[in-house]
C-alpha cells in the first residue's frame, strides 16, 4: 500500500487549557465532549466543549471540590448526560451535565485515589443493570449499582498481602443479562479477570510491568480479544475466545513504541482496528489479523488460542508530552479526541479507515 492510500492522522483542532487533563469523553448524539481533571489548587474540573467551524469552544465550566482522575458515560442512558467520575480522595459521583453538574449519586468508594472507572449497561451497550466498576490506590476493585450505596461485588487484596495500585479496569462479555466479566490491571503487572456471574476469579497472569490500560475489543459480545498495555513499551493482544485450563490464553507481544503505552482504544465501527498512545506523544494505528486456524489442539486434547498478527497502519507524533487519554467518536468514523500532559485537547481525524 503506497503512502497516499494509507490512513493518515491529522490534527484537526487543538485547544490549550489551564488545568491538568485526566480524562475525556464524547457526549453521545452531539458534537460536544467533556474533559475532566484538576487545577493547581486541587479543585476538580468538568468542562464541556463544542466543535464549531473555526475552533473548540467552551460551552460550560464546572468546578468540584476535589480533583478528578477518571470519568465515564458508559452506565448512563443514551438520552441522558449522566457522567460518573472518580476523584483523588476516593469518592465516586454521578453528575448531571444538563443541570449544572448536579450530583445524582455519591459514595465513598475507595481509601485514596480512584485511578480508573468503566461502565456497562448504558448507551444501549450490554445487558442487565447499569453498573460501574472502579479501581483504586487501595488495591481494591469494586462493582457498583447506582441504585445502591454499597458495592454489589468487590475484589480485594488478601489480608497480610501487599496492596498493589489498580491502574485500569474494563467490563466485557456482557452478551446477555447473566454473563459479565471485569478485568483489572495493577502496577506490578498483575492482570485479574473476575467472573461476576460465578463471583470467582476466572484467570490471572502477570506481564512483569505495570498495566496502564486494558480493553476488550467489544463490551457486549462473548469474549473475543483483550489488549493490555504497560509502562515498559510493551502491549499484549490476548485471544480470549478459548481458555486453556492451565496455560490460559494465547497472545502476541509488541514493543514498537519504545515508551510507556498509556492507552488502548478499539475503533467502534471496526473491532479489529485499534490505537495505542505513547509516552513520547505518539499515536499508533493497528489492525489485528486472525490466523487461518484460531485454535491449537494440544496432545492432551485441550485447546489453546492461536494468536494472529498485527499490521501497523500508521503512526504519528502529535505532542511533546505523553498522550494520557484517547477516545473514538462512535457516531463519526475516524473522528477522535485526545488529551495529553502538555495541557492540550486535540481533535483528530483518521482518514481512509473504511479501506481496512
Amino acid at each position: 500500500m503506497n503512502k497516499l492510500s494509507k490512513s493518515q492522522i491529522i490534527i484537526h483542532r487543538e485547544k490549550s487549557v489551564n488545568y491538568q487533563l485526566k480524562d475525556c469523553q464524547w457526549i453521545h448524539n452531539s458534537a460536544k465532549f467533556t474533559a475532566v481533571g484538576g487545577k493547581p489548587n486541587l479543585k476538580g474540573v468538568i468542562n464541556i466543549y463544542r466543535l464549531d467551524d473555526n475552533d473548540i469552544q467552551t460551552v460550560q465550566e464546572y468546578e468540584k471540590s476535589i480533583a478528578i482522575e477518571c470519568a465515564t458515560f458508559q452506565s448512563s442512558s443514551i438520552n441522558k448526560t449522566h457522567l460518573a467520575v472518580g476523584n483523588f480522595e476516593g469518592d465516586l459521583e454521578i453528575v448531571d451535565l444538563e443541570y449544572s453538574a448536579k450530583s445524582l449519586y455519591s459514595v465513598k468508594a475507595h481509601q485514596g485515589l480512584i485511578y480508573c472507572i468503566d461502565g456497562i449497561g448504558g448507551l444501549g451497550i450490554g445487558c442487565g443493570a447499569p453498573e460501574l466498576v472502579t479501581g483504586g490506590k487501595d488495591g481494591s476493585v469494586k462493582i457498583w449499582d447506582p441504585r445502591e450505596k454499597l458495592p454489589v461485588a468487590k475484589m480485594e487484596t488478601a489480608i497480610g498481602a501487599t496492596k498493589r495500585d489498580c491502574w485500569t479496569v474494563a467490563f466485557g462479555n456482557a452478551y446477555n443479562s447473566e454473563e459479565r466479566i471485569v478485568c483489572a490491571g495493577y502496577d506490578n503487572g498483575d492482570i485479574k479477570m473476575l467472573d461476576l456471574r460465578a463471583m470467582a476469579l476466572r484467570w490471572e497472569t502477570n506481564v512483569s510491568n505495570g498495566v496502564c490500560s486494558l480493553e476488550f475489543d467489544r463490551r457486549d459480545i462473548k469474549m473475543n480479544k483483550l489488549i493490555v498495555t504497560t509502562i515498559e513499551s510493551h502491549f499484549y493482544v490476548f485471544d480470549i475466545k478459548v481458555q486453556h485450563p492451565t496455560k490460559g490464553f494465547g497472545y502476541i507481544k509488541n514493543n514498537v513504541h519504545k515508551h510507556t503505552i498509556w492507552t488502548v482504544r478499539h475503533l467502534p465501527q471496526h473491532r479489529e482496528i485499534f490505537t495505542t498512545t505513547g509516552g513520547n506523544g505518539s499515536i499508533y494505528l493497528w489492525k489485528y489479523m486472525y490466523p487461518e486456524d484460531r485454535y491449537i489442539t494440544e496432545s492432551d486434547g485441550d485447546k489453546i488460542t492461536n494468536p494472529g498478527k498485527l499490521q501497523l497502519i500508521q503512526n504519528q507524533l502529535i505532542s511533546t508530552q505523553p498522550i494520557n487519554n484517547f477516545r473514538w467518536c462512535s457516531s463519526k468514523l475516524g473522528l477522535a479526541l485526545s488529551t495529553s500532559f502538555d495541557q492540550n485537547i486535540r481533535l483528530l481525524i483518521f482518514t481512509k479507515l473504511n479501506l481496512y
